[in-house]
């Protein structure tokens, strides 16, 4: 049983850039498919898709590298976990890195990168960041 979905796939996606896979499979939720298309607008994945096969759809996610051959995400840092949660107001969203990485956050209007939140004056559950 997995009691942590979104940290699994993060950790699926981290262990398939450092295998140097060209991509990741993952049980696919709605949740999941949100994350991995606010990962794919911010440039850290080359593209999402959703395979309908027998029983639970899959999520298949392209992994990018840099032009020299390293992975685009440095790191990744799962921040809300099932026991617990963590929310902040619109002006304490944490800055990643200063700035270098990105947050991904739960808001009443959808998933968000922490710079959106912050222009749309949203708080919300900060799901993971990545730099």
């Amino acid at each position: 049983m997995m009691t942590d979905p979104i940290a699994d796939m993060l950790t699926r996606i981290r262990n398939g850039q450092r295998a140097r896979h060209a991509e990741a499979r993952i049980p696919s939720s709605k949740l999941k498919v949100a994350v991995a298309r606010v990962l794919e607008a911010s440039g850290y994945i080359r593209g999402i898709e959703v395979e309908a096969g027998e029983g639970k759809p899959t999520l298949t996610v392209g992994l990018r590298y840099r032009d020299d051959g390293r992975e685009m995400i440095d790191g990744v840092q799962r921040v809300s976990r099932p026991s617990r949660r963590v929310y902040v107001g619109a002006e304490e969203i944490p800055k990643v890195r200063n700035g270098i990485g990105m947050a991904i956050i739960s808001t009443s209007k959808g998933l968000m990168t922490d710079e959106d939140a912050r222009a749309q004056k949203l708080g919300g559950e900060v799901l993971c960041e990545v730099w």
